[in-house]
């Protein structure tokens, strides 16, 4: 059992709020001013502290830098009317960081110690919450091997934190983006599902040079034949084709996204058909050429709904309808925004008040 009755605060000396331009927020470069930790060793949970954030010491032989153990969860809060602090579906990236832990050789997260370390460091930091359009307080919790051995076996020690960011837009367009067919990012029986750090530093040099290109990101297709959609950059990726709303289906190789199933959730309570199955590239690109594709975008935390504008594959770009015109990607988030700013009815009680 973890006692979350000790659950140390040491306070920063003086709040860096006041250099902060809350009408101008870019995304994951302004961190709050605290920071919660807690040690996992002797096969316990301890030493639970919320602390200044700032830098902090490490050994070079963590097998966190050198093997790529670590795991990580990205969610929001928002403010309502009254200035009350909501966090959108934590235990959804709670269950989530369980799922990573496992199939990275990690120890799991007790519900108490994810919940009450987030609750107590976002009433502590919740002046940081901003309440301009668009923008929300980012919340990353996130799990590294502590030990000190560069051997190659599961590590002993852990440490599991959380820290916070006020952020604007991540995507301030629609972005462009490339189908994917030579490099993967993730492959039947890996870590696809997880969300584990290795699974986006392998992704960089690909997107990279899709940027030099002039695109935002990213279509993966799959590892063996790269026939078949899976993600888009790093979000699930969903297309209106004709009037259904159709989604690759869950694997080993694509991230259960929280946004996704909302995505999903909300479509179906409106009565809007779904499909969760394999898109082809193929079909992707006829649907492109005959008009049948009316509306594509990512799904993710950061963007929630990210708007795509076009779609290269093998040269050509494919252009989608104007973004105006789109009606059920711009109606899912206006609602999805509405709930969780406490301002619509929250039919699936996903709005935790902290």
């Amino acid at each position: 059992m973890v006692d979350l009755d000790k659950i140390s605060i040491q306070k920063i000396a003086k709040t860096k709020i006041s250099e902060v331009d809350f009408e101008k927020i870019p995304f994951g470069k302004v961190y709050s001013d605290h920071m919660f930790m807690a040690d996992y060793k002797e096969g316990q949970w301890q030493n639970l502290r919320i602390v200044p954030y700032g830098y902090m010491p490490m050994s070079p032989a963590t097998p966190a830098l050198h093997y790529g153990q670590s795991i990580f969860e990205g969610l929001k809060a928002y403010k309502n009317e009254s200035g009350e602090a909501l966090v959108f579906r934590p235990l959804a990236n709670w269950k989530r960081m369980n799922v990573s832990a496992e199939r990275m050789c990690m120890p799991t997260v007790p519900e108490e110690l994810f919940m009450d370390g987030m609750n107590t460091l976002i009433d502590l930091d919740r002046q940081w919450i901003p309440s301009t359009d668009g923008s929300s307080l980012y919340i990353r919790p996130f799990m590294f091997s502590a030990d000190e051995y560069i051997g190659i076996k599961p590590s002993d020690n852990f440490t599991f934190m959380i820290i916070t960011c006020p952020v604007g837009a991540y995507y301030s367009t629609p972005v462009k983006v490339r189908i994917e067919q030579h490099y993967t990012r993730a492959a039947e029986g890996g870590t696809g599902f997880a969300k584990a750090g290795g699974n986006y530093g392998g992704a960089l040099y690909p997107a990279k040079l899709a940027q030099q290109d002039g695109y935002h990101q990213l279509i993966w297709t799959d590892g063996k034949e790269h026939k078949y959609v899976e993600e888009s950059g790093t979000m699930n990726v969903m297309f209106v084709i004709d009037d259904t709303l159709v989604t690759p289906a869950l694997g080993d190789s694509i991230l259960r996204g929280i946004t996704r199933d909302s995505v999903l959730s909300l479509a179906r309570h409106w009565g809007i058909k779904v499909e969760e199955r394999r898109i082809s590239v193929d079909e992707l690109v006829d649907g492109l050429k005959n008009g049948r594709v009316k509306e594509a975008f990512g799904a993710g935390t950061a963007a929630t709904i990210a708007h795509i504008e076009l779609i290269g594959h093998n040269g050509e770009d494919y252009y989608l309808p104007p973004i105006e015109k789109r009606e059920f990607s711009n109606k899912v988030f206006r609602e999805l925004d509405l709930m969780k700013r406490g301002l619509s009815p929250d039919p699936f009680d996903w709005v935790y008040k902290v």
